[in-house]
């Protein structure tokens, strides 16, 4: 069982914090300097299901992490937090765990938004309303300022997790 989780915990903690990564430092500033022409790539990458594989690898992450943390721990989580190493690892859970609730409470209604807005104004056969635009374009920067915030967290923790077994 512990190798399983820890597969698990590993391979989508790589696909999580690695699209991440990837995404705020490369495909977001690309899709800004794209304009409005990157409308049509967002919704392809919408509709091939990426928030969702996203979310999923995340909340397989977290869960996997907790899971191997508390079978660690072996019910006495005091004496888990007394190890340098343990804490480390903790701090880098932490991370991505603030990570996640951001996705959550922020990111995803915030997308939801912005694929209404969009929807709408393909319903409508044209572009969107200057208002709409005006929404759009907030969101966009809210969205890619959220996403580099959670590349930096992703980083953090990832970095926590490779370096936690060294500390003194």
């Amino acid at each position: 069982m512990l190798l399983v989780l820890r597969l698990l915990h590993i391979a989508s903690g790589v696909f999580w914090a690695g699209g991440s990564i990837f995404a705020a430092r490369f495909i977001m500033p690309a899709l800004k300097a794209a304009g409005p022409a990157a409308g049509p790539v967002m919704a392809e990458l919408g509709k091939r299901g990426i928030p969702v594989a996203m979310m999923g690898a995340a909340l397989v992450n977290v869960a996997s992490g907790i899971w191997l943390m508390v079978i660690d721990a072996s019910g006495a989580p005091g004496v888990f937090m007394q190890s340098t190493t343990r804490r480390t690892l903790a701090l880098g859970g932490g991370l991505a765990i603030l990570a996640v609730l951001l996705g959550v409470t922020v990111g995803m209604p915030m997308q939801r938004r912005m694929g209404q807005i969009t929807a709408a104004a393909q319903k409508r056969g044209g572009p969107p309303s200057p208002d709409e635009a005006a929404e759009l374009q907030r969101l966009g920067q809210r969205s890619g300022t959220l996403g580099v915030v959670a590349a930096v967290l992703l980083f953090l923790a990832t970095a926590a997790m490779a370096t936690a077994r060294y500390m003194p």
